[in-house]
């Protein structure tokens, strides 16, 4: 061996004894975390690929969608975090309905003339598949109202049983939002009243002031009525009003100025009329990484991280788009790419102090929340762990938008572990942190505070782009999302490596009002399963563990079958009858538990 090629060995060993020192310098700086931070440039190409016009506004069950999902699982596998789903897999996946489309079976005639969908009449989202040929009477505002403020009963002189019921739409002071009538004038409220007194189908007409057919469009929660519910157009229902002498015009001037009924029979026509609406399902998924603590003793614990990645895509009608008349891309880049951004700088940070961890961490990426919750409460109701070892739950939403050095974090009050712990974490920080005691909120920690599990909802406020297409990347408080996610960081850390486990306490109710109008006089101290695709009233959770049914032995997961009487099929049905009690009252309530049907007696 010449001299040439002894130097050339000598170089060449060095060289590899130099770059294996420093690939052991790095491992042990993985090993110990002090090279893998959260930072600012990560933060934005997460958000900028996330809020990109090529994701379209990341709505459920797209293939834009999908993509997201994909590269939140690219991500986590180069973390090293591992599958946290069922059968060792990422993904979580789970139907939706996400709209209703007309069936082939949709047919309508009064009598001899024949009637064209779209043009002279259309079903309503809530009503049931079913064919009648029936005849009809008129049933005024198809009200019936006994209270101490109002009386006024359209079905105190008719037998509308086996026949159709015709009614007119909205209410004597149709504009008068605070009106004694508001709580009555629903479409579905209407059909209920109908439905107890023995029609086999709802017909609908306008006042004088609507001009056009209500549009068939899905909302959440409504389940299939079980009779027909159909809107008739002003021409047709002008038609068939004109064979017995009235006019909408003349029943709705009369009935507003007497404030009491007009009901007459329309038994010289035979309505047929055949209703097909078919639910419009789509395929959602949550995505759940892991990281396994090696710990033996807390290994099985877990803490839980998450934020949703999905958004109102294109905006529109029903949305929740705060621009609903502007169809275009809403990117969504604070609501959620912002969160979304946050959970996989958190992985990647966490990953890197695996050995230092006692309990396992959760990652989720959740879907739908913008639907209502459904990627959370889907997992609440299908763990992938066990839920009693969830130790606390974080979410990040709306996470990029900090002003004036000011932060929100929530759920505070849900261990007394949370208050003394911020505190700490929280000072000489580069922003002030505004804490707030109550569980529930409108994201997708509620559903985990459903089921008695501490939950903190980090959040850095509302702004005036909250969805609408002005939500962009260009927007985002770098610094201020940096700082807010190195704290969420240190709070994650904690509860991971400390022995004491978070201790639960209820904080607040664990829903938030069901709807602006509904006036109850009642509750019963439960919280509904928005979700459940039981027919029913299904409950998620006991809200007041001294309310009427608790003490009426009714428990979560029972299902509500029928209320003083009256059989409810869905949520809406639940709180239109809710909406009938008084205080005082004691009622029979059936309910399905596990298959077998049994009757408690509520009391108010």
């Amino acid at each position: 061996m010449n001299e040439y090629t002894r130097s050339l060995y000598v170089y060449i060993l060095i060289a590899f004894l130099g770059l294996a020192m420093i690939l052991m310098k790095k491992s042990e700086t993985l090993r110990f975390g002090s090279s893998v931070e959260i930072t600012e440039n990560e933060i934005m190409d997460h958000i900028r690929y996330l809020s990109h016009e090529d994701r379209a506004g990341r709505f459920p069950g797209t293939r834009e969608s999908k993509d997201v999902i994909s590269y939140l699982i690219r991500h986590f596998k180069s973390y090293g975090v591992k599958p946290g789903g069922e059968n060792g897999s990422y993904v979580q996946p789970f139907n939706i309905t996400d709209g209703i489309e007309l069936g082939a079976n949709n047919s309508m005639t009064m009598g001899d003339t024949s009637l064209t969908i779209h043009s002279d009449y259309i079903p309503l989202w809530f009503s049931g598949n079913d064919s009648v040929s029936a005849s009809a009477v008129f049933a005024g505002y198809g009200f019936t109202i006994d209270e101490k403020e109002l009386k006024w009963n359209d079905y105190a002189d008719l037998d509308v049983s086996g026949k159709w019921v015709i009614m007119m739409r909205h209410s004597p002071e149709r504009n008068n939002q605070h009106s004694l009538y508001t709580s009555h004038s629903g479409l579905h409220k209407k059909m209920l009243v109908a439905r107890d007194n023995g029609a086999v189908g709802v017909i609908f007409v306008s006042q004088v002031e609507d001009t056009d057919l209500y549009p068939l469009r899905y909302i959440s929660g409504y389940k299939n009525a079980g009779i027909p519910a159909i809107h008739l157009s002003n021409e047709m229902a002008d038609h068939l009003f004109k064979t017995v002498g009235w006019s909408r015009e003349t029943i709705q001037e009369t009935m507003n100025r007497s404030l009491g009924p007009i009901t007459f029979n329309l038994t010289a026509v035979t309505i047929n009329a055949s209703v097909e609406l078919i639910p419009i399902q789509m395929r959602a998924a949550n995505v759940v990484g892991l990281i396994q603590s090696g710990h033996r003793k807390y290994r099985n614990e877990y803490v839980v991280i998450g934020a949703h990645f999905d958004h109102v895509g294109m905006g529109g009608p029903g949305t929740g788009s705060r621009k609903p008349d502007t169809l275009g891309i809403h990117p969504g880049a604070d609501d959620n790419a912002s969160g979304t951004a946050g959970l996989l700088e958190i992985a990647q940070k966490l990953s890197s102090q695996k050995s230092r961890l006692k309990r396992s961490v959760l990652f989720i990426g959740f879907d739908a929340e913008e639907k209502g919750l459904l990627g959370a409460k889907y997992f609440a109701d299908h763990p992938t762990v066990d839920l009693e070892n969830i130790v606390a739950m974080l979410n990040m939403d709306m996470v990029g938008r900090m002003e004036d050095s000011f932060a929100t974090v929530g759920g505070v009050g849900t261990s007394p572990m949370f208050k003394p712990l911020l505190d700490s974490l929280s000072r000489n920080r580069g922003f002030n942190l505004n804490m707030t005691l109550p569980g529930f909120g409108p994201s997708d920690h509620a559903a985990f505070y459903a089921k008695d599990i501490p939950v903190l909802f980090f959040f850095s406020g509302f702004h005036s782009e909250y969805h609408t297409p002005e939500d962009t990347w260009r927007l985002i408080n770098l610094k201020g999302e940096k700082d807010f996610l190195d704290l969420v960081y240190d709070v994650v850390f904690h509860l991971a490596h400390v022995s004491e486990r978070p201790v639960f306490v209820e904080a607040g109710p664990k829903q938030g009002p069901m709807r602006r109008n509904d006036r109850f006089k009642v509750t019963f101290g439960i919280v509904p399963s928005y979700g459940s695709t039981k027919e029913g009233l299904e409950v998620d959770a006991i809200s007041r563990p001294d309310g009427p049914a608790v003490k009426a032995g009714i428990q979560k997961g029972d299902v509500i079958k029928i209320i003083n009487g009256k059989p409810i099929k869905d949520i809406y049905e639940f709180m239109d009858r809710l909406g009938e009690l008084e205080p005082g009252m004691t009622i029979p309530v059936l309910i399905d538990r596990d298959g077998k049907e049994m009757e408690l007696s509520v009391s108010f």
